[in-house]
């Protein structure tokens, strides 16, 4: 089976597990006595799901410069809400525009001359370096310290977290090569489908709260269940990796427990700000970096997995 046979053999499967998964939902709403809001956030997050396959899909089908380019505009986005919730004064706006204008395209830029040495370092090192130094030089030194981590931290996860999803089209592994789309489609079909399924176990079995202050929808039955259906997905789909089924399982089990932290984490954030979601982009889902919240710590620990025991 060519690489594109096995690209467009998954997205048929993701295709028809949504055609499954509308009927049943809408079933359930047509069926419901009365409104149900468990229900309804389902028909809604299945809706938006549609969409946002086509996107992925499309990108895909495109090639590794459009897959780019998709995640660039994910980070665009996903920075704008963070900022958006995040408070800043006028001495930061020069640090801003820098973010979004010269460390977004520059980052994905490396991504895709394939430069890992500079990718891996241009935001953690140079990027962190310039943009307190560009505030200061504003001479505006009130909350300075945390006005400066905000936006290190959103530049963190919004642009260098996320920018390593793409940079996965860019490892050369031995016996995989033109497959890297199939790489990139497992680690986001995993972090999705363990999302999912944490989100139903935990309204069909939940009990015990996890972080009840921080997260209150998240359980430990939620947890369990949803990182033994998404492990138990990955070591399945272990035929499009360069993984055997064992090690798929266990990359599978990194991206559920990683992905869980890294939604915890952003929980916290939204918290501390106020918020329930970090803006109202895609319907029923929130905003970008709702939906990219698991992939934001899970993507980096992917991928250099990956590169250091498969290249």
């Amino acid at each position: 089976m060519t690489p594109d046979h096995k690209l467009y053999l998954v997205i048929g499967g993701v295709v028809a597990l949504l055609a499954i998964a509308t009927l049943i939902t809408e079933t359930l709403r047509r069926r419901a006595k009365e409104p149900s809001a468990v229900i309804d956030n389902l028909v809604a997050r299945v809706r938006a799901w549609w969409g946002m396959v086509a996107i992925f899909a499309a990108a895909f089908v495109l090639g590794k410069n459009a897959t780019i380019v998709m995640f660039a505009l994910a980070s665009f986005y996903a920075l704008r809400e963070f900022v958006t919730l995040t408070p800043t004064r006028p001495a930061d706006h020069r640090s801003l525009s820098l973010a979004f204008f010269l460390g977004i395209p520059i980052q994905y830029g490396l991504i895709a001359a394939d430069w890992y040495g500079l990718f891996a370092i241009f935001l953690p090192v140079y990027g962190f370096l310039t943009l307190p130094a560009v505030s200061a030089l504003a001479g505006d030194p009130e909350d300075f310290l945390a006005r400066n981590a905000k936006i290190q931290w959103g530049l963190m996860i919004c642009v260098y977290c996320i920018s390593h999803v793409p940079a996965l089209l860019t490892l050369q592994i031995p016996g995989y090569a033109g497959q890297n789309a199939l790489l990139l489609f497992y680690l986001m079909l995993v972090v999705q489908i363990s999302d999912v399924l944490q989100y139903v176990c935990g309204k069909l079995f939940g009990k015990h709260k996890l972080a009840p202050v921080v997260s209150p929808s998240k359980t430990v039955e939620g947890l369990i269940g949803g990182a033994a259906g998404a492990v138990a997905v990955g070591a399945g789909m272990a035929w499009i990796t360069p993984f055997s089924p064992l090690q798929a399982a266990g990359m599978a089990f990194v991206i559920v427990v990683m992905g869980f932290l890294g939604g915890l984490a952003l929980s916290a954030v939204k918290r501390s700000l106020g918020a329930k979601d970090w803006g109202d982009m895609i319907k029923g889902h929130g905003g970008m970096l709702d939906r990219m919240d698991s992939v934001v710590f899970a993507a980096p620990i992917f991928f250099h997995l990956t590169r250091y025991f498969f290249t």
